[in-house]
């Protein structure tokens, strides 16, 4: 115990008899400077290493693009509600999203994973970081990684070229590129907790990621499947991801606007509240 006779100033210098406390650092109702800590390791993680994880997707995306244009030119055939587009403007905003939903999740999940398989995760258990805190620090970090990697991404398609990303409602593109960016950063940071290593994150992205990617209407107008395939494609919530972000530069959507709004912002809001609940019951985190 300290004998603690005057509460003085702790920069002040204290003068003899007098016993200097050092008051508790105070935070708020947010703890902003841990947040922005977190924040700022999540993003310097990925912009050390940019040649892997900016720029290698960029060219990923680019070559999905090229191959497209090789194999069908200017003559691939639409049909349904994009009937006369060409196809490779059609084909551009789904590849840009998927870029961005792969990222999102590889920068949150690897984050987690890396910790638990090195044994650091205390690094961010015991700051004063609440779970809220924590959540929003490893989603908005994985989704910064996802959404210079789509920028970019836009950008390198539009000027070479492959295809014309010509805007056409702002609205659309901001919020379902954001909404895709929340909801695979937080299902990122999910498997990345239940992962015990990474072969189990493998299968996630195999399994779940994967699938949900490629056949959500991203090479194709889903109205060409069959049933029941072309309904099961509707309970797909990347679905409206990709169709809502594409009715930003075409102007034409499979489905209702706002209800693709609606399913994808309940859809990041679950996932973010489930990162949130396994961080609060230190879901294979604590002991």
């Amino acid at each position: 115990m300290w004998a603690m006779t005057n509460s003085i100033d702790p920069t002040s210098n204290p003068t003899p008899g007098e016993t200097t406390i050092i008051q508790p650092r105070t935070y708020g109702a947010v703890n902003w400077l841990g947040l922005w800590t977190l924040y700022q390791r999540e993003v310097g993680r990925f912009l050390k290493v940019w040649m892997q994880t900016l720029f290698a997707p960029v060219v990923t995306t680019i070559l999905f693009m090229t191959v497209f244009k090789l194999a069908f030119g200017d003559r691939g055939e639409l049909r349904g509600d994009f009937a006369g587009l060409n196809y490779n403007d059609f084909l551009a905003p789904g590849l840009v999203v998927m870029s961005v939903l792969q990222n999102a999740f590889q920068n949150s999940s690897s984050s987690l994973t890396i910790s638990k398989v090195q044994g650091s995760q205390v690094d961010f258990l015991m700051p004063p970081l609440s779970s809220l805190e924590l959540t929003i620090g490893f989603i908005f970090g994985a989704v910064t990684r996802g959404l210079m990697v789509g920028i970019v991404g836009a950008l390198a398609i539009h000027f070479s070229g492959l295809a014309s990303l010509t805007i056409v409602h702002v609205w659309p593109i901001v919020w379902f590129g954001l909404m895709a960016a929340i909801f695979l950063a937080a299902l990122g940071a999910m498997g990345g907790i239940w992962a015990d290593k990474f072969d189990h994150l493998a299968a996630v992205t195999n399994f779940v990621i994967v699938p949900l990617t490629f056949l959500s209407g991203t090479f194709y107008d889903i109205k060409v499947l069959v049933q029941p395939f072309r309904d099961a494609a509707l309970f797909d919530p990347v679905f409206y991801l990709i169709d809502g972000f594409r009715y930003g530069f075409l102007g034409v959507s499979n489905s209702n606007i706002c209800l693709g709004m609606a399913v994808t912002g309940a859809t990041a809001f679950l996932a973010s509240a489930g990162v949130w609940w396994m961080l609060k019951s230190g879901y294979k985190l604590k002991a």
